[in-house]
Formats: structure tokens, sequence, C-alpha cells
């Protein structure tokens, strides 16, 4: 479904959320969206991943994209530039609190890390769990060999004396991750919420959102935001699919997703990103 005043446009950054959304469920990207980002890039386009990971967990068939120079991470608590190896927004969770976060996440049946200068740390009894708590083969993969487990990290983080980009638990506890879903906004003050997973909860700044990210971005690239189109397909990317100047939901998406969609594209396993560009982007076709 489109809404009617939603046409082709001059498009100058294109966002895109990566597990869902570009990348399929094998965590592949296919053939037809790398080509169509290639042209993308061709026309002068930049191409930004907005993702809930940290920079290191970029799958290497996305950072080895010759053309992707921006990245948001950690649901846009850091807008990396990796080309200069620089950071040009930023959105931290201050350390006390995320400690106190995690003293929260201590009541509930789960494992937690936490995203410290672009990292994501675990306690290493969690982190010998992982396999209790991952979803999918492809979510085990990506924990088992991207986190760093610690001692015990609260400590850790406390030792280090830096504030952290994201905070987030895995917990099969349906109604647990219910209501920290609807309340731990409440509970820690100048936070935000999301989800990138089924049972997952994720807690972040509350200016660090994808969309904020991309709104800022754009203004350090000097991009008007009607300039922009974002793709997601999860509850972290809906500030990104609002505030582009065109959002796309992906068909795998929740209904509350594709709901605050401009358009739905195909699903992630159908090229949907491919489709909504070509659909969109006068550019590039």
């Amino acid at each position: 479904m489109e809404r009617p005043d939603v046409g082709r446009n001059h498009i100058e950054i294109i966002a895109f959320d990566l597990d869902g959304t570009l990348l399929n469920s094998s965590k592949e990207l296919s053939p037809k969206n790398a080509e169509t980002l290639e042209r993308a890039a061709a026309a002068g386009i930049y191409l930004v991943p907005a993702t809930g990971r940290a920079l290191v967990a970029l799958p290497e068939e996305v950072r080895r994209l010759p053309f992707i120079r921006y990245v948001i991470a950690a649901n846009g608590a850091q807008v990396l530039d990796t080309q200069e190896g620089t950071t040009v927004v930023r959105a931290e969770i201050p350390r006390p609190q995320a400690v106190d976060i995690m003293r929260y996440f201590d009541t509930v049946s789960g494992i937690y890390d936490c995203f410290l200068d672009g990292k994501p740390w675990m306690t290493r009894a969690f982190f010998d769990k992982i396999e209790d708590f991952a979803p999918d083969p492809h979510m085990l993969k990506m924990l088992r060999e991207l986190r760093q487990p610690v001692d015990e990290l609260k400590a850790f983080i406390q030792a280090q004396g830096k504030d952290v980009q994201k905070v987030q638990i895995f917990t099969w506890d349906k109604e647990a991750r219910a209501d920290m879903l609807q309340n731990l906004a409440t509970r820690f003050p100048g936070t935000v919420v999301s989800s990138s997973a089924l049972n997952n909860v994720e807690i972040n700044n509350e200016h660090a959102n994808k969309g904020e990210a991309l709104r800022r971005l754009a203004e350090y690239l000097g991009v008007d935001r009607t300039q922009t189109l974002a793709f997601g397909d999860g509850l972290n990317d809906i500030s990104m699919i609002r505030a582009a100047g065109v959002g796309v939901a992906m068909a795998n998406a929740p209904q509350e997703v594709r709901d605050a969609a401009d358009f739905v594209t195909l699903s992630c396993d159908e090229s949907g990103v491919s489709v909504g560009i070509v659909k969109f982007v006068k550019e590039v076709f």
C-alpha cells in the first residue's frame, strides 16, 4: 500500500536496516540488492546501513562494499564516518544509568550485554548461556563471534569509566519483555526502548534512535530531509521510517512498522530494498 502523495523523488541518502531488510532471512545480501545499491552509489547517492549492531558486527559482505562510508550503529547512538575513522553523531547512555539498567536486568530471566567503544561486551556467565537465548542459528553465530566476555559486566563498565551506546537483554519471558517495552523508558528517564528480534529489548539514550541519527546525518551532509529514503522491518526502524522523506517497510515487518511507512515493499527474501529503490529513486532506473 502506498500513500497518495508519495512518488519518485530526488534522493541523496538511502538508509537501510540490515537484518530482515537489506539481508535476507539467511543473513545474505542478494545479488539484486547488491546491484541496485551499486547503481545508486554510481548516481552519487549516500548509502547508509542503519543497524542496532555495533560497527564491528556489520556483516563482512556489507563492510566490504566500497561505497559504504557512513554507518548508523547501535540504533543511532553512533554515526560513524568509516573513511575518516571518526564519530560524527554521538548519543550515549551515561555510565551510572547504564549500570542501573543492568541491575534491573538482573531481576529478569535472561542474558544481557552492552555496547562500549563500538564493541559488544557480556558477562562471561551469560556468554556461556548464549545458545539458550539465540532465536536462530544466525543470531547464535553472531553473538558467539562478536561478544567480548568479561568477568562481570557492571564491574567492567564501572572500571572503564565511559558511557555506553546501548544495553540490551535477551529473554524468553514474554510478559517481562512486554512490560519492559512499555515501561523501561519511564523507569529510566532520558532513554528510549526498542526491539530488533523476537526475544530482545534494547535501550538507548533518548536521542539515540535511527530517525534522529538520520536527520542529524542529513544535516551534517547538507541534505534536506525530504531527500532521504529509509527501509526497515523492526520496531527500532519506526523512527527512521517516519523521519525519512520516504519511509518504506518490508512486507515481513510487523503491522505497526508497516503502518508507519509511506510504502510497503516486498519481503527481505524478495529483494524488497531493490524494489523500493527502483520505485522511488529516479536516478537509478
